[in-house]
């Protein structure tokens, strides 16, 4: 059960997600607006470009015709994140976890939103790292988050050996 200085960290957890939540959705609304119908925008030559795409599977577009499964597991994920938020035994913790939080809401929704209809909707993708996949500021969240928790188990790990 979470004690009062874990439930105190459940306001960052929530910042953080609401702000990826913000960006993400922010984000996406410009790429649709601006991008569409258009090449590819070199933002770092073609190491990194801007270019539209709509995504019905998981990443690198794995499982394009199972978009209702990945709906389903953003749901999961989403109430497996919101158990942990409870019980942040750091504020680095709860940040990691605001940022899997936000970055899991805003793919839930987009699945359970947008186009082609609920539960089997496309996330937007505008993101290309070099050719090699396509993302958004909530696939740079869930890195991250995940990234900094693996980094914070460490440290943890190294302290108490």
């Amino acid at each position: 059960m979470a004690d009062g200085t874990t439930v105190r960290r459940l306001p960052l957890v929530s910042a953080v997600a609401g702000v990826v939540l913000a960006v993400d959705q922010g984000t996406k609304f410009w790429a649709e607006s601006a991008l569409t119908g258009r090449a590819p925008i070199p933002v770092l030559g073609e190491f990194l470009q801007l270019r539209l795409l709509y995504n019905s599977g998981a990443a690198f577009s794995f499982g394009s015709r199972a978009t209702w499964i990945f709906t389903l597991l953003a749901a999961v994920a989403v109430v497996v994140i919101l158990r942990f938020a409870r019980e942040a035994s750091s504020s680095g913790r709860a940040v990691a976890l605001g940022l899997l939080l936000g970055g899991a809401t805003t793919h839930l929704l987009d699945r359970l939103f947008r186009s082609p209809g609920f539960g089997r909707g496309q996330v937007v993708d505008f993101i290309d790292y070099n050719g090699w996949f396509v993302g958004n500021v909530a696939d740079i969240a869930l890195t991250a988050g995940a990234a900094l928790l693996i980094i914070l188990s460490l440290l943890d790990g190294r302290r108490r050996a």
